[in-house]
């Protein structure tokens, strides 16, 4: 199928499906079977960069949205009051539930902490939301029409992928906060904004004690 005004071809929308399927689908699934979980950020890193390289070569995409950080700042204040409820809520359930993982990172292991609130929004963070915002809102804009099917793809996908750590936790919280940030995503159109809130949420996670849920190897 050819876009007459700017003479690009798209794909099918079974085309599309097909690949969403293998991607979204097939590919989580052979990674939480075989693949070694120690080696997941590279692979989070291969594939945000696959879904980054797909966006650049297509001309009909705005690549002002990898970033669009003025969208961020008008979003902040929502962003961090939401964040603030949310990491209160969760703190209190730790603490009531399991009290002695409460800070249990940042207490027995403060430079491994550092090293995450560092290097985790740059090698886990920012390509997931490429490939599970950017790359997926621009991509399949035609297979999931409207941005409320959109955005319930987009979370189902994100919530999807996390089977690699095989526990429910990360899968169940993954997928809320799919679902929050794609609605972020779909009011900004900016990478900048869900990254920021995305890296909120999951730095949190490991502050709180939480981390070892959604790390490659929790399984060990």
């Amino acid at each position: 199928m050819t876009d007459p005004g700017l003479g690009v071809s798209h794909p099918s929308r079974l085309w599309l499906a097909i690949e969403f399927v293998v991607l979204f689908i097939a590919v989580p699934l052979a990674v939480a079977w075989r693949f070694p979980k120690q080696l997941l950020i590279p692979a989070i890193v291969v594939f945000g960069l696959f879904a980054l390289t797909m966006l650049m070569i297509d001309p009909t995409f705005d690549r002002r949205q990898l970033w669009n950080g003025s969208r961020l700042r008008a979003e902040l204040p929502r962003m961090l009051g939401l964040a603030a409820v949310g990491m209160l809520i969760v703190t209190v359930l730790v603490w009531l539930i399991v009290p002695e993982t409460l800070g249990s990172l940042v207490r027995d292991r403060p430079w491994l902490w550092v090293a995450i609130m560092l290097g985790y929004p740059l090698a886990s963070v920012y390509p997931q939301e490429v490939a599970f915002r950017a790359f997926i809102f621009h991509r399949y804009r035609t297979l999931f029409r409207g941005e409320a099917v959109i955005i319930a793809a987009s979370a189902a996908a994100f919530g999807y992928a996390h089977i690699v750590l095989w526990n429910w936790l990360a899968i169940g919280s993954t997928l809320v906060g799919g679902v929050l940030f794609a609605w972020t995503y779909s009011r900004t159109r900016s990478v900048a904004a869900t990254a920021f809130e995305h890296a909120l949420y999951g730095c949190f996670m490991f502050t709180v004690g939480l981390g070892r849920y959604f790390y490659g190897g929790a399984m060990e």
